[in-house]
């Protein structure tokens, strides 16, 4: 098959699309013909190497995360999905850029997305939804979401709605617009924001997600005012320090199928922000780590 992959870390420059070996369905586990796939933080943290103590791979490796296409080898074991499936999900730590990939949690696509959504939402609802699972019941209460305008953001906005709460995302002043057609309170982060808070939020603020990467979960801890109730899926030492709680995506398809459900229900429009082809690969990764937002690499066409 066709796949992007690096021989060595670094920069976006060490991305070459070439031929690689097919995966294959494994027990528990579904092939898709790969129609397209996101990149994600955790993608070109790894192809740069600063994880590689944490996170080491066989060299050369194929970057990505999450995926979506249409299944063409289901594993044993496997029940609820068949050969044409049009399926979402992730793959392993790094594995999905090419023109076959091997989902270990998936869900069936929502018939009103895109394939670039569909793309999009792979660890972004795995991600959020692990989040708002850690808060507990949310119905009725206030929830102040940092980084509501991103990938993940988008997806945890829905997910706390569809739960019963009254949320307030940050986001950066050219995202505000955006942050108001999700049915949300906005506001700009940073320097001011508790103050901003007692203006929007009187009754106060029961809980917190930190989505943002950003040093501000010492704020968010005292905003709520119980570390308990504060989420964090960016800062592992600041949760540790504080008594917040850190959550990472898992590869559970039942979380996958929290975002699915609401795509489905017309409560979740996954976030892109742009599209680029296999061959760009490098571009993409460039983008996105760029700060560009939301960047999906589309392998084979299919809208």
């Amino acid at each position: 098959m066709k796949a992007a992959r690096f021989h060595s870390y670094g920069e976006p420059r060490v991305l070459t699309v070439e031929d690689a070996p097919d995966p294959h369905a494994i027990p528990g586990s579904v092939r898709i013909a790969v129609q397209a796939v996101s990149v994600n933080p955790i993608d070109y943290i790894i192809r740069a190497g600063s994880v590689r103590e944490f996170l080491p791979l066989d060299l050369p490796a194929v970057p990505g995360r999450d995926a979506v296409g249409i299944v063409d080898e289901v594993g044993d074991g496997v029940e609820g999905t068949s050969v044409g499936d049009r399926v979402f999900g992730l793959g392993g730590v790094s594995d999905t850029s090419g023109e076959y990939a091997v989902l270990t949690a998936w869900s069936h696509a929502p018939s009103g997305w895109s394939t670039a959504q569909a793309a999009a939402a792979g660890l972004a609802s795995a991600t959020a939804a692990a989040a708002i699972e850690e808060l507990g019941d949310l119905d009725g209460q206030t929830i102040l979401i940092e980084g509501a305008s991103g990938a993940v953001g988008t997806a945890a906005v829905a997910m706390a709605l569809a739960a019963g709460a009254t949320v307030i995302g940050t986001g950066g002043q050219r995202n505000l617009d955006y942050l108001t057609t999700l049915g949300i309170t906005a506001t700009v982060y940073g320097d001011g924001l508790a103050e901003r808070l007692v203006q929007l939020a009187p009754e106060g603020i029961g809980a917190a997600v930190h989505l943002a990467p950003s040093a501000s979960l010492p704020d968010l801890v005292q905003i709520v005012g119980d570390p308990a109730r504060v989420v964090t899926v960016i800062d592992d030492e600041g949760a540790a320090q504080l008594g917040a709680k850190k959550v990472d995506a898992r590869n559970e398809s039942a979380l996958i199928e929290r975002g699915a459900q609401l795509g489905e229900r017309g409560l979740y429009t996954p976030r892109v922000d742009l599209e680029l082809p296999l061959e760009d690969i490098a571009e993409a990764h460039d983008n996105a780590e760029s700060g560009k937002g939301k960047v999906v690499v589309i392998v084979a066409a299919t809208d």
